[in-house]
């Protein structure tokens, strides 16, 4: 081999290498940059969606919160409504009993309940004349679920309407919607005192579910 021959293969060896080098060098930059793409690429997305999970997730809440909101002013207005209906409805049996015994149901309990002064329907004067209501309008005594024997029954109580609802146990009191008991007056029959209750026959109300105070403006009532 001469030394021209040497050299063109060491030339040919160079340029080889550095055609190598070449190629390895642009393929390296190319993954490199599609790499730091595709990573690019996956933390814009990652942020996307998180967003997007965080404005779902708020939208839900608020649309929850509506929702809740609805149900229970619907839930309300129904409760309002049957307690009306109830109460219109007891005033007439009361009218029939006092067309048949000239008064109107009236016992001792019912004489001290006075609207004006208590607003506690959970307190035992309100389950006292409640129970005691039952009693007259139903024909029963001592809260039995069946009216005495050749009694009339000016009213018949729905079931859900008395408590307890185990209708194995005696009644308590006639329950309005809201779960407390419905307040059944006749002092100011009974007294002659017009300071005293609301009507100067009887006064049958719910206090929709309060607890506490007088104030009747959120009652629903007969007078």
């Amino acid at each position: 081999m001469t030394n021209d021959d040497g050299m063109t293969k060491q030339s040919v060896s160079r340029y080889v290498v550095t055609a190598l080098r070449r190629i390895y060098g642009s393929a390296t930059q190319r993954f490199n940059y599609l790499t730091w793409r595709s990573h690019s690429s996956f933390r814009v997305s990652a942020a996307f969606t998180l967003i997007e999970l965080i404005v779902v997730t708020t939208v839900i809440i608020i649309l929850t919160g509506l929702v809740l909101s609805t149900v229970g002013y619907v839930q309300k207005k129904g409760a309002r409504a049957r307690a009306e209906t109830e109460i219109a409805a007891m005033s007439a049996a009361c009218e029939s009993y006092k067309a048949d015994n000239g008064i109107y149901p009236d016992a001792s309990s019912t004489e001290l309940l006075d609207a004006r002064l208590s607003g506690d329907p959970t307190s035992s004067q309100y389950k006292n004349a409640s129970l005691a209501l039952y009693n007259l309008l139903f024909g029963a005594t001592n809260g039995t679920r069946t009216p005495n024997s050749g009694a009339r029954s000016y009213f018949v109580f729905k079931p859900n309407m008395l408590f307890p609802a185990d209708q194995s146990q005696n009644v308590q009191y006639i329950q309005d919607p809201f779960g407390n008991s419905y307040g059944y007056s006749t002092i100011q029959a009974a007294t002659g005192d017009s300071t005293k209750g609301y009507n100067p026959t009887f006064d049958l109300w719910s206090t929709t579910g309060l607890t506490s105070g007088s104030d009747s403006t959120q009652w629903i009532k007969n007078w």
